[in-house]
């Protein structure tokens, strides 16, 4: 493509993002529906700067990746209401007011695209969710999953840090003990647990896993971790993490383009990227 005075510019923001997969998705969105537009890396530790910068030049539309999704919120000139119950956002959405000032708010569209993901298997309304982590990713989809009506079940390797996040969620903990005991209808694995390199670590006994109907991993390198080859040939509905990476990528595209994308399109960006990233072992970057 031609890149001239026209064209609209998005892009993503965070340290590292050279092996960032959203411009592939993106990119190949704006080619299918011949848009012209371009989304670019945007590597930085020096955030106010870079901001700054940014909300100057004429961005429609920016992703933010680590380690910037917390640090960006008191920059903004708004935040959605959900992106301020998790702490943290992923998507900057740019419009022009009246004054001619340019006016930026956060959204956070990473709940959005498990909750998508795991819509496509099984409802979520009054589903019983076990998840997994204390981290920021638990905590994105533990609010995400509360806001459509799920019950959610929190477990931790360190106790303490997931009664914390359980508090916030207002939601039970189970200590290890009581997961054992537990029949739910999905499992979500939101650690890291299964990342490459260390692609043999499961988060739970295997054993455990034919006490749910559906399995999640949010890990998306490999494509199929462990988790979910276990929960397979236990006879569990397994969702992966190129799922919810793909749709919180689409429900951006529909912030910004305020339409709907070519998904499929972008989910062969992301798939055929990811198969690239695999066979020369870099390490997953959002």
């Amino acid at each position: 493509m031609i890149i001239n005075g026209n064209t609209r510019l998005f892009g993503v923001l965070g340290n590292p993002v050279e092996h960032s997969l959203s411009p592939a998705m993106h990119n190949a969105a704006f080619r299918a529906r011949g848009v012209d537009a371009v989304y670019i890396p945007l590597a930085t530790s020096e955030l106010e700067t870079a901001f700054a910068g940014i909300k100057a030049l004429p961005f429609t539309g920016v992703s933010v990746t680590v380690p910037h999704k917390v640090a960006i919120m008191p920059l903004l000139d708004g935040v959605d209401p959900v992106a301020q119950k998790i702490g943290a956002v992923n998507t900057l959405l740019f419009k022009q007011r009246a004054d001619g000032r340019m006016q930026c708010t956060g959204v956070n569209t990473d709940w959005i695209g498990a909750n998508r993901a795991l819509e496509e298997v099984i409802p979520l309304k009054g589903a019983s969710v076990l998840l997994l982590g204390a981290g920021g990713s638990a905590r994105a989809l533990g609010f995400g999953l509360k806001e459509v009506g799920a019950q959610v079940f929190l477990h931790n390797r360190t106790e303490a840090k997931g009664q914390q996040l359980a508090e916030q969620l207002e939601c039970d903990y189970l200590t290890a003990d009581q997961v054992q005991d537990q029949r739910l209808d999905i499992l979500i694995n939101a650690t890291t647990v299964g990342m490459l390199p260390l692609a043999d670590a499961i988060p739970l006994d295997a054993d455990l896993l034919s006490n749910f109907q559906v399995v999640m991993d949010i890990v998306y390198a490999p494509l199929e971790t462990k988790l979910l080859k276990e929960a397979a040939h236990r006879g569990c509905t397994t969702v992966a993490g190129s799922n919810m990476l793909l749709y919180q990528a689409v429900e951006q595209w529909r912030l910004w383009m305020e339409e709907d994308p070519p998904v499929e399109v972008m989910h062969t960006a992301l798939i055929e990227g990811l198969k690239r990233q695999q066979e020369n072992q870099i390490p997953p970057v959002e």
